[in-house]
């Protein structure tokens, strides 16, 4: 079952990163007046965020639209690396007394 779940994650994931790098090479090749120069969202007029989290998702909403296809892809190819056992996380704990 881990297989299959990796598997879903690493096809999903490189499909991901291929599509966002894809949209931005097209992007940059295809002619000046048709495409604007930069996709980003207005930010709106409100105060800064507080706080780290409040910062990392500012920084989210303020991303280009091809930004997070690439994102999520590096996200889910993570995940399939984690659940296939490539890279391991060990985390140890020991309570006691001498």
């Amino acid at each position: 079952m881990r297989d299959w779940i990796s598997g879903a994650m690493l096809v999903l994931g490189t499909l991901l990163v291929l599509a966002g790098a894809v949209v931005r090479i097209a992007g940059a090749l295809g002619p000046a007046a048709a495409a604007p120069a930069e996709t980003v969202a207005p930010a709106p007029a409100e105060a800064a965020p507080a706080g780290r989290s409040g910062r990392f998702w500012a920084a989210v909403r303020r991303m280009p639209t091809v930004d997070p296809l690439i994102a999520w892809g590096i996200v889910l190819l993570a995940l399939a690396a984690l659940v296939a056992g490539a890279v391991a996380v060990n985390l140890t704990g020991s309570l006691g007394t001498r």
